[in-house]
């Protein structure tokens, strides 16, 4: 990351039609939080203002703009107008930002094309059709690519305002306003939070057949002989008809499957981690949590702490269904 000195930078945020109001707004109240933090004599202190399209022109020297994420599913393929300033804005040095689905935007300005960017986990088959020559990382929460600088999840608008604020106002600036705010600066990353949906909407029924029976038998055998033999197929044409159906090798697949299968139990369940690990088909528990931390960003024991669902709170949700 870059450390950028200015006496009073410069934030625009984009009001676009759909954007999600909380980010909107609340990167605003963030920034303002920072700025009561800023030493006395420091000099430097963020100015943030909000634009609609209509009054992208009354911005000028602007040192960031910031795309918010919206809720409404909307991608901003038509948003000519704000596509061209963007990138007019980018050429004359801007650094452009997004948080979650705010990426299109960016992308549907030209400025992506060979960037390393993120966005929500859930966008990443989508995304990667319609921007091919973005390469979209979306394993994690916030990328810097210094003049290009994206955010993950709906939420992720925390993460970017903290960045930016850190970028700007220095690590002490950041330490007061969590505190503050109740924010946790570090340690997420998008995998921790992402789910296994794999595709099941193609038109293969053989191998749609398999991926249902591979739902209700993660415990079984697994291996590519096996799920051969299940679906009637040989080993070399499970390979190239799985891969073209569902994206994904045999083997990375059951590996996906089975940590998705793990989460659950370990969100629900008081069963120990071993036992977890026999009951989703492994049997080597160093291998086992070797393989959940490199798909989920956290071991077992973390996930567990991080995500595990208090049974009182099942209990008053089946009684209010």
């Amino acid at each position: 990351m870059t450390n950028i000195v200015l006496d009073t930078p410069k934030i625009a945020i984009i009001a676009y039609e759909g954007v999600q109001q909380s980010a909107l707004h609340g990167l605003g109240e963030m920034f303002d939080v920072a700025n009561r933090h800023v030493d006395e004599g420091a000099g430097r202190k963020i100015v943030h203002r909000v634009l609609s399209p209509s009054t992208l022109n009354d911005a000028h020297n602007v040192d960031a703009i910031i795309l918010p994420p919206n809720l409404t599913g909307a991608r901003g393929a038509d948003d000519h107008g704000l596509h061209r300033w963007i990138q007019k804005r980018h050429l004359e040095g801007t650094i452009i930002c997004s948080a979650c689905a705010g990426c299109y935007w960016l992308a549907h300005a030209s400025i992506l094309d060979g960037r390393t960017v993120t966005t929500h986990w859930a966008l990443e088959a989508d995304f990667k059709r319609a921007f091919p020559k973005v390469h979209l990382r979306p394993e994690h929460i916030l990328l810097d690519d210094n003049d290009i600088v994206t955010a993950g999840g709906v939420m992720a608008w925390v993460d970017l305002g903290i960045h930016l604020i850190g970028r700007w106002l220095g690590p002490s600036v950041i330490s007061r306003t969590c505190r503050q705010m109740l924010i946790d600066p570090t340690g997420r990353e998008q995998r921790n939070y992402r789910s296994f949906r794999p595709n099941m909407a193609h038109k293969d029924q053989t191998i749609r057949a398999l991926q249902l029976w591979m739902e209700g038998n993660a415990k079984a055998d697994l291996t590519v002989g096996a799920l051969a033999l299940q679906a009637g197929l040989s080993e070399r044409s499970l390979h190239r008809k799985f891969s073209n159906s569902t994206g994904h090798s045999v083997n990375r697949y059951v590996q996906e499957l089975r940590v998705e299968k793990a989460k659950g139990l370990l969100e629900l369940t008081a069963l120990s981690v071993s036992e977890i690990c026999w009951q989703v088909g492994y049997q080597d528990v160093s291998a086992f949590n070797r393989l959940f931390k490199s798909i989920s960003g956290l071991s077992a024991g973390e996930y567990r702490t991080r995500f595990k669902i208090d049974p009182r709170h099942l209990e008053q949700s089946e009684q209010t269904a």
